[in-house]
């Protein structure tokens, strides 16, 4: 088997993956800020990382996922001035901050249930670190790389660069140009430069969120909770860090400056970032009308939407792309995600249900060659820097041979038990363990399901047509169809 490659965002090309300490491996994804529901660009960047999660487990390691929530910091406009999300949240609402964060990290875990992500190992959340954020500020301060300005602390990124620091190395940006950038800006208030951030910032009478420190009572700094969190569960420096590229700058800049200015070492050795959502061809946005939640997908509720698609559905049109590449909604694409999955899903309710008869009398090579190709290429596809649309298409090789066994047009004696078994444990372990594809038919309708089936037999058989046309309406209603077949009668999902 191949090694898998990753893409690190820090060295700009695929690197063979090897963890700190096998089999050990250490992941942080940048989760949340919950003050509002969870959206699309987070459900598909959060999607990746778990099929990151999945893989990294299928093929032997022992992970420990962390993925925060962001609960305070998270001021509005990403930067250092203004209320925080939360609070102005809370204000609207006329509820407590907690309670808004409890709301919306009860949605956030509700939308990921329902895509069937994994949960993380460890949850942590920034007002569960405020200990943490302060420590961290006073270590910064002591080595004269952050600096008191009116009960705020920002940290000093010309001081960080001069002593050998690399801001902007991540986001492929350099100090020089970014400062000439921000030259112009009406003054920068506290800060020593506009480049600086907030470690910790001092809270205005009117701010609810609020804690004691050396500085008087503030709140921290939106970049240093991740820092914190990331370094008390998974070390000095650990394997993957992972987020959107809208995070890329200046959000895992600040991280990196942060970390390496406390603790003296990189924080992560591969950095992976997830490409952005378009419809249309559009950037996906509030104010061009072109946004929605996954709820509304699910039920078909807005105005560019022609239909409701599942949870599955949508998934697996988010893995027939690279995480890398820009993933485009629209109508057309989503109902071709749907047929492609249901296909895929009927593959996976057949072969469950199949097992091997008789002996392998006539071996056919051929057909033996190209179910060990398709194996290999799933392989192949999530070892090229986890390209699920070339794992997937080799799943689709294998569900041809799993029809080709269902309708008797290629037989078990050609392939052998051994051939047949690895081609079931592949395809099956493939998209439950590794794409996190389920099959979205209840499982406690099968009974009914196949006691259906008998009576549109014993119908047919007496020729009673018109009840023979009332169940496969009640199939059709059901999204689901009735197939005659020369030795049985069947069914499967309708595509």
């Amino acid at each position: 088997m191949q090694p898998l490659k990753i893409y690190n965002t820090l060295s700009r090309e695929k690197e063979v993956f090897t963890p700190i300490n096998a089999p050990h491996v250490g992941l942080y994804v940048c989760g949340p800020t919950v003050y509002n529901y969870v959206h699309l660009g987070n459900l598909r960047t959060f999607t990746s990382f778990d099929i990151l999660h999945r893989y990294l487990k299928f093929i032997g390691y022992q992970v420990r996922y962390v993925r925060n929530i962001t609960d305070v910091g998270h001021l509005v406009g990403d930067g250092d001035e203004g209320e925080d999300k939360i609070g102005k949240m809370a204000k609207l609402e006329k509820l407590e901050p907690m309670e808004i964060v409890q709301r919306y990290t009860n949605d956030f875990h509700d939308v990921l249930t329902q895509f069937n992500l994994l949960p993380p190992s460890i949850e942590p959340t920034a007002t569960g670190h405020i200990v943490e954020q302060i420590e961290t500020t006073k270590i910064l301060l002591d080595k004269g790389l952050a600096y008191e300005s009116n009960g705020s602390i920002y940290f000093d990124i010309e001081t960080y660069n001069k002593q050998g620091g690399d801001y902007g190395h991540l986001s492929g940006r350099v100090l020089d140009d970014l400062l000439t950038e921000t030259r112009d800006l009406d003054g920068v208030g506290e800060k020593r430069s506009p480049l600086d951030f907030a470690l910790w910032k001092k809270a205005s009478p009117e701010h609810i969120m609020r804690w004691p420190s050396p500085w008087g009572d503030g709140f921290p700094g939106w970049h240093l909770e991740c820092t914190c969190m990331s370094h008390k569960y998974l070390g000095d420096t650990f394997d993957i860090h992972g987020g959107g590229m809208d995070l890329k700058f200046p959000h895992h800049e600040c991280e990196i400056a942060q970390a390496k200015a406390a603790h003296g070492r990189a924080p992560v050795r591969y950095w992976m970032h997830t490409n952005m959502l378009t419809v249309n061809g559009q950037k996906m946005s509030k104010s061009l009308g072109n946004s929605f939640l996954p709820s509304e997908l699910i039920a078909g509720a807005h105005p560019l939407l022609e239909q409701a698609y599942s949870p599955m559905t949508v998934r697996f049109f988010m893995l027939q792309s690279q995480y890398r590449s820009t993933l485009d909604f629209s109508n057309e694409a989503l109902k071709a995600a749907q047929k492609g999955y249901k296909r895929i899903a009927n593959g996976l309710r057949i072969i469950k249900g199949m097992e091997f008869e008789g002996e392998a009398l006539a071996i056919d090579e051929l057909q033996v060659g190209e179910i060990d190709a398709a194996i290999q290429g799933c392989y192949d596809g999530m070892n090229d820097d986890l390209n699920t649309a070339v794992t997937i298409s080799h799943l689709f090789t294998l569900l041809k041979k799993i029809n080709q066994l269902h309708t008797g047009q290629l037989t078990f004696a050609q392939l052998g038990q051994d051939v047949f078994d690895r081609m079931k444990t592949n395809y099956i372990n493939f998209l439950e363990q590794v794409l996190g594809l389920r099959e979205e038919f209840p499982a406690n309708q099968e009974a009914l399901i196949n006691g259906m089936l008998a009576l549109y037999a014993s119908f047919k058989e007496k020729r009673e047509y018109d009840k023979v046309d009332e169940i496969r309406a009640s199939f059709k209603a059901m999204g689901l169809l009735v197939k005659d077949m020369k030795t049985r009668i069947d069914w499967a999902y309708e595509e």
